[in-house]
């Protein structure tokens, strides 16, 4: 007999999206929406046993991002957003320092392409951990562990299901958790509101825990008004709409544009460069950082095809926002973006 869904958040967070009831749960499992999501094993043997069409193009493709040394910026005080590799970033921001989806050392199947643009020893000082969902090349055990221990007053902010996983990698890590469409609480002397908003992905670690831990995006909005949105991994969905009918036209955008290939394996996960070009467009975003690309090899397309792409996009005058392909490491200053 199946499930009934019932709907979940957190009590203690207000919802922001009027008429909303929460998150769709069937069983233990997080729907995708209003759909059960579960990626089969079935598609993934095909993957492995299938001809990349690309194969050559993709093995004589050695393309990486350029890395610059970010350790002055690390030490100083000024504001600004750093590119880590693959989905991390550093904000700096009303005199807070926040860390998205850290992964700072190669393991089984992630190896990084890239050196880091700092030693992981000097990322101290950090006041936010902001995880947007528990894949591997997103939440890192030895990462985690590592920032806990050198952040004692680190907190961490994620989805519905987080703070159990992450108990396990850094038992005293504090970690506020939040549905879709909810507030995060950052106390009464927060510089800013951070929100948890919706993506369209699934959740897996290990062989049991199929869509136990929620997914999403967040939204970072300053007293002037401005926004940075970081979109986390996500298909194409309706939600791009919705959040640009919450919170009108975004600022900047952190974007994911690779792990695109083949697409029966990828296109219910991430964007292709073109659906994010979409994405931002319905957005409204008025300036555009990408991320997901260059690091790891997850999946058939050349390393240098995802940002090539998006440039393309961009160059052909598509995008209605600023692009900025920054090296890793190097530091934008995007409080001075008009």
């Amino acid at each position: 007999m199946a499930s009934t869904p019932r709907f979940v958040s957190n009590p203690q967070l207000p919802i922001i999206k009027k008429g909303y009831l929460g998150n769709k749960m069937i069983g233990a499992e997080y729907c995708n929406g209003e759909e059960l999501y579960e990626p089969s094993f079935g598609t993934v043997i095909k993957w492995q046993l299938s001809e990349n069409p690309q194969k050559e193009e993709k093995k004589t493709d050695t393309w990486v991002p350029e890395v610059v040394d970010c350790t002055a910026f690390l030490q100083s005080q000024d504001e600004g957003l750093v590119w880590l590799g693959h989905a991390s970033f550093l904000l700096r921001v009303a005199g807070k320092t926040l860390l998205f989806d850290p992964v700072l050392y190669s393991s089984l199947g992630l190896r990084h392409r890239h050196p880091l643009p700092c030693r992981p020893e000097d990322l101290t000082g950090l006041d936010y951990l902001l995880l947007s969902h528990g894949h591997r090349d997103h939440l890192d055990e030895k990462s985690v562990k590592l920032l806990a221990r050198q952040n004692p007053q680190l907190r961490a902010f994620g989805p519905l299901g987080m703070a159990r996983l992450v108990r396990g990698m850094a038992r005293n890590l504090p970690v506020q958790e939040a549905g879709w469409w909810q507030q995060f609480d950052l106390g009464p002397e927060a510089p800013f509101e951070l929100f948890y908003l919706p993506a369209s992905h699934w959740h897996r670690r290990g062989l049991f825990d199929m869509n136990r831990v929620l997914w999403g995006s967040f939204l970072l909005r300053l007293p002037d008004g401005r926004t940075i949105y970081f979109m986390g991994d996500t298909a194409m969905g309706g939600h791009f709409e919705e959040i640009e009918k919450q919170f009108g036209p975004l600022d900047i955008v952190l974007l994911p544009i690779g792990a695109y290939k083949p697409p029966y394996m990828m296109q219910l996960s991430h964007v292709n460069p073109h659906e994010a070009a979409k994405a931002a467009n319905l957005l409204r975003a008025g300036h555009l950082v990408p991320m997901h690309y260059g690091t790891f090899d997850l999946s058939d397309e050349p390393a240098s095809e995802p940002i090539r792409e998006l440039q393309l996009v961009a160059n052909g005058q598509m995008l209605r926002g600023e692009l900025h392909v920054p090296a890793v490491g190097q530091v934008l200053r995007w409080a001075e973006w008009e």
